[in-house]
């Protein structure tokens, strides 16, 4: 069959996941340079902002001193490679101890295509999708990944299980040896005895906290590298601009501004079966069913709570109105704000049985911090979506400078960057990766300046790479749009998404004040 013939089969089976949107826009996204945010002026600054999330070990602090003794691109560039490399001898060697693991012989990771060793699986759990543990960087610079064999989840409809048979055959097999002390990982839920590390950590925040008026560049520092699940709310409030640094006003700002979320309710929340604004509801309702985890949106607490917020952010946002996506953006506030309340893992956790009192706050701050994040990027849901589009081609060029393999190879076959990173970045990555995972990297986006709007390009651009062997591996548009749709993420953990972060740091580091520094 041709391939124009594949492609239109392809989109006739999974029409349903083509955001409608990206079928109304006629016209090609205009070329963007990414913004210029201000740079690391040392590599100590650089360091102290990533150390953690890549873990940095005795061996690799004198190799961190001695760079920041001549600070230039190659440097960064060499060290940040070497760290990374040394967090995958890590997890190697850490496998090769654990007598309970069923290895695969056929696990690979790609060292510039020729060198071969073996990586260690995550093991979190999400509803759709599934993952193994990322590799490193070559001596180039280039990110160079894994294979990706743990099993896709359930998929939800026909294309979905089409999706999944597909998979199974391309991918060799691996079984999936959970691990239950990361399962409950403290970060992100659950609350298991912490490591001597994290309970250093831990008071470091609060001692931070505690004080009349936070530092919140100290704070920012801090949360780069991930924040402790028990202080998440109050910081999330803090970087977030909802709350004040000084601690004596915060109590007065949360009820001010909860009284006047309430008043927007009364106000505004009638006029939802009126005629103008019952389509906008209607959209509503059908998208919070489709949201994950479903075991939480799916309560009836939950859906009233997010129709309410959903509702009144399009009234009172009337230039962009309520658009597919936005609906996700509220789930990981919800989440993190329920966990003042409770201890157990929210998505098995009744949230009706709290008090009233509780889900009022809890509606509120959600709905507060959700707005803060959206002010930063509603470009991204204005008509045409431009703020989108942009991002989407600046993703390209990126993509077409740090990995000209992967870039030629989806030209070849012809696949578009907004047929799949559309959805990357309509919803923040949300859809690819599991809810734990995509709170630990909002804790580094609200630390980091510009995070959801600048940041993300990186993160995005890393974040496609990191597949660069399957990318390749795949022959035709069908087999490549498959994978860029189901990304096998499932079992992802912090780990993962802190060396996914570093790799994104390192790649604005290297380009984000250098726009032609590597083209030829």
């Amino acid at each position: 069959m041709s391939g124009d013939g594949n492609k239109k089969q392809f989109w006739k089976r999974n029409a349903a996941k083509v955001p409608g949107s990206l079928i109304k826009a006629g016209q090609r996204p205009s070329p963007s340079t990414p913004g210029k945010p201000k740079k690391a002026t040392t590599f100590q600054e650089f360091e102290s902002i990533t150390s953690d999330a890549w873990d940095v070990g005795d061996d690799d602090d004198e190799l961190l001193a001695m760079a920041a003794q001549n600070l230039n691109i190659e440097v960064v560039m060499e060290t940040a490679n070497k760290v990374i490399a040394n967090h995958s001898k890590l997890q190697e060697r850490q496998k090769l101890d654990d007598p309970q693991r069923d290895d695969d012989p056929q696990e690979e990771t790609a060292y510039d295509d020729e060198e071969d060793e073996e990586d260690e699986d995550g093991d979190l759990t999400s509803p759709e999708i599934s993952f193994a543990f990322p590799g490193s960087l070559d001596t180039e610079g280039r990110l160079v990944k894994s294979h990706s064999e743990a099993p896709i989840g359930s998929p939800k409809d026909a294309a979905g299980e089409h999706t999944a048979l597909y998979r199974q055959r391309s991918l060799p097999h691996r079984p999936v040896i959970p691990l239950v002390a990361r399962m409950a990982d403290q970060n992100t839920s659950g609350t298991p005895a912490m490591t001597e590390r994290e309970a250093s950590r831990l008071d470091k925040f609060k001692q931070l906290l505690a004080g009349p008026n936070t530092d919140l560049e100290e704070l920012r520092k801090l949360s780069w590298s991930g924040i402790p699940r028990q202080v998440r709310p109050i910081a999330w409030k803090l970087l977030s601009g909802y709350l004040p640094a000084n601690a004596e006003r915060r109590e007065n700002v949360l009820q001010r501004k909860r009284q006047e979320y309430f008043g927007f309710i009364q106000q505004y929340y009638d006029s939802r079966n009126d005629e103008h604004h019952q389509d906008t509801y209607r959209q509503i309702q059908i998208d919070i069913p489709r949201m994950s985890p479903e075991s939480l949106v799916l309560q009836p607490k939950v859906t009233e709570i997010f129709e309410r917020i959903l509702f009144i952010w399009a009234i009172r946002h009337p230039a962009s109105g309520y658009v597919q996506g936005i609906n996700d953006l509220v789930t990981p506030f919800f989440v993190v704000y329920v966990f003042e309340y409770i201890e157990e893992e929210v998505e098995n956790f009744d949230v009706s049985s709290l008090q009233e009192e509780a889900l009022r706050n809890i509606e509120a701050d959600s709905f507060w911090c959700m707005s803060k994040l959206l002010d930063g990027i509603q470009d991204n849901y204005t008509f045409a979506q431009p703020g989108i589009q942009r991002k989407v081609k600046a993703l390209e060029e990126l993509v077409s400078r740090i990995d000209e393999s992967v870039h030629h190879h989806m030209q070849h076959y012809e696949v578009e960057y907004l047929q799949f990173a559309f959805r990357w970045m309509n919803n923040l990555l949300m859809r690819e990766l599991p809810l734990r995972c995509t709170i630990r990297l909002w804790d580094t986006y609200q630390a980091e300046p510009e995070g959801f709007s600048h940041f993300h390009l990186y993160v995005c651009a890393a974040f496609l790479v990191r597949w660069r062997k399957e990318i390749l591996e795949e022959r035709d548009f069908q087999g490549l749009m498959i994978l860029l749709q189901n990304l096998p993420t499932m079992h992802w953990g912090n780990e993962e998404v802190s060396v996914l972060l570093a790799e994104a740091y390192r790649l604005k580091f290297a380009f984000a004040d250098a726009p032609n520094h590597y083209k030829r």
